[in-house]
């Protein structure tokens, strides 16, 4: 709450300076404060619930300060901002701020209407008013008192929340017409000012130019889907409303292609392909594989990557229902007469063979992406950068995948995906040997990352020999011939280490800098340089002290009182006499006693 009263405030502060300069005109920078509103009060993170919030809160702040109350607390009373009231920008601001909270209600519908579908038609009158309160704010923006770049802004402001109302009722002509009208103003006012004020507009440009192509291919222009197609490389291309929808496009154009695809060839075998989704699938994976290549920049790829593998495992999964579900198949899972798999078992070791090779591919990526940084000098040492560690992970990542490779249904028996298999985990092996010497360099053993270089050559060696009648396997493959270069001036600079490091060398302390472990109160008349001394724990006396002996009380025993016969006593005892019935009626009542 604090931090929005302040952001109002500076805006507020902003008004002042321009109602002191009326030659000027009042002044709002629309596209400014929604995107500084919605980065701050939770479009960051797609929360539409939060922002709303804010632009409720913000709206009755602001009537309260412009005293533009709707009614009391018992009766509400509805009042329209007119433009002989517009003496103050923040009129404009309250036309907006109810835009956006109709907007923002329309996106959060829209997020809920994936499991609701009734929410929206309430999605549908949300983005109406919207419109309509957009369409308010450009009325009272063509009023003298307002300066032309606002009545811009209001135009292009319009124009955008009519072309998200046209999109999501399927009007792709008027939607079209509105975005790119939307398109021309901002384009126009990024040209008129300077570089840093242009980037907002710019972004404005790029955001809508997916719903503008889109649009454009709902029409009827064919070229508009390779448009979007490329905009799917980009990283932040497809975002919002348009992403679904691209998605479902790009399903749907393959699932037209699809119908006219019945089987599939690999490693000389044709298999039928029945299933509809594993259709879609192989159809769309040499689009997938090219955009992955065009890909600009990590992240874009690594997000190419998981949706490829995403779609893989979901052809994979209808591929197993469809083994499971067919009883007699599962039966008859070899052909007695053959000794082949049959062809959906097939197709499932094809589809994991895809899976698999796309998983080494993606982990080979990353990896070539963190060496590159690893010989990057690092500016801040306090930040913990890539270590050789990480690529012996992803390595060994590979070399899993590599042997759940070869023990594929189907390819057991070929020979040459064994020998290609094989050839693959020979270089990954090197190059895994090589990071993992590189991580002993790191804490100076060199012995042991000496004989390791020695075993990445022997790996790159083998390699080269069987390179020779696998020339086709090796295109996908790391160059080895770098990785030997790379090692041998590794090994030069290993041994230069390892003879100019004496700063680890045991040096022989003088008797005096040698630190005792005995307390100073029993070694007072021998001088040693004992840091520890003036030090927090100086080791000045024993404690707890050690035990010591000291005599004990002695304990004395009579052993001779067993020998000794004591004299008879018979004599000094008091004899008693018997009494009789008298005796013991005295001894009841205790007399005579």
């Amino acid at each position: 709450m604090a931090a929005e009263k302040h952001s109002e405030a500076l805006v507020a502060g902003m008004d002042e300076n321009k109602e002191n300069k009326p030659d000027e005109g009042l002044g709002l920078e629309i596209l400014q404060i929604i995107k500084e509103s919605q980065q701050q009060h939770g479009l960051r993170h797609g929360d539409y619930q939060r922002y709303r919030g804010y632009c409720s809160r913000r709206l009755r702040r602001l009537r309260k300060t412009l005293g533009f109350k709707m009614g009391n607390r018992h009766k509400f009373t509805g009042k329209k901002v007119t433009v002989e009231m517009v003496s103050d920008s923040r009129y404009l601001l309250l036309v907006l701020m109810e835009a956006e909270r109709a907007w923002s209600y329309a996106m959060q519908l829209k997020q809920e209407a994936n499991t609701e579908p009734r929410k929206r038609f309430h999605l549908l009158s949300r983005l109406r008013k919207a419109a309509k309160r957009s369409e308010e704010l450009e009325r009272l923006c063509e009023s003298p008192k307002v300066d032309a770049k606002t009545k811009l802004e209001a135009q292009a402001y319009t124009a955008y929340l009519a072309g998200m109302l046209w999109f999501e009722l399927q009007e792709w002509k008027s939607a079209m017409e509105a975005f790119n009208k939307c398109k021309t103003i901002y384009e126009k006012l990024a040209s008129a000012f300077t570089e840093e004020q242009a980037v907002l507009y710019y972004q404005r440009v790029e955001e809508i130019s997916p719903n503008i192509r889109y649009c454009a291919y709902n029409i009827g222009d064919q070229n508009a889907m390779n448009d979007l197609m490329q905009m799917r490389l980009s990283a932040g291309g497809g975002g919002g409303m348009i992403a679904e929808k691209l998605e479902a496009l790009i399903t749907q154009t393959r699932a037209k292609q699809a119908a006219t695809m019945s089987e599939v060839e690999w490693r000389g075998r044709t298999v039928p392909v029945k299933i509809d989704k594993v259709r879609i699938f192989l159809l769309g994976l040499a689009d997938n594989e090219a955009a992955i290549a065009q890909a600009a920049s990590e992240e874009t790829k690594e997000r190419l990557y998981e949706t490829l593998l995403a779609e893989c495992r979901d052809s994979i999964q209808a591929v197993r229902e469809e083994i499971k579900a067919d009883s007699k198949q599962r039966e008859r899972a070899m052909d007695t007469d053959t000794g082949k798999v049959s062809n959906l078992q097939y197709l499932h070791s094809y589809l994991t063979y895809i899976k698999l090779w796309t998983v080494v591919r993606r982990n080979e990526s990353m990896a070539q992406a963190l060496h590159a940084k690893l010989k990057e000098p690092q500016p801040d040492e306090s930040r913990r950068g890539p270590r050789p560690q990480d690529l012996i992970r992803l390595y060994d990542l590979i070399l899993q995948s590599l042997a759940e490779l070869s023990g594929l249904q189907g390819l057991e028996e070929d020979n040459s995906f064994q020998k290609e298999v094989a050839l693959k985990t020979l270089v990954y092996k090197a190059y895994r040997c090589f990071f993992i010497a590189q991580s002993y360099v790191l804490v100076k053993k060199w012995s042991e990352a000496l004989v390791l270089y020695e075993r990445v050559l022997k790996y790159a060696g083998e390699v080269q020999a069987q390179a020779g009648t696998l020339n086709s396997s090796m295109k996908d493959l790391p160059d080895v011939q770098e990785l030997i270069s790379e090692v041998n001036a590794e090994k030069y600079s290993l041994q230069a280490a390892a003879i100019l490091d004496t700063g680890d060398a045991a040096e022989t302390p003088s008797p005096s800098q040698v630190r005792e472990t005995k307390p100073l109160c029993e070694r007072l008349d021998t001088f040693r340089l004992d840091p520890a001394l003036v030090g927090k724990q100086p080791n000045l006396v024993q404690f707890p002290p050690d035990f010591q002996p000291i005599p004990c009380k002695p304990l004395f025993f009579d052993l001779a009182l067993n020998h000794v016969a004591f004299p008879p006593l018979d004599d000094k005892v008091e004899q008693k006499g018997k009494g009789g019935l008298t005796g013991y009626i005295k001894g009841i009542f205790g007399f005579g006693s």
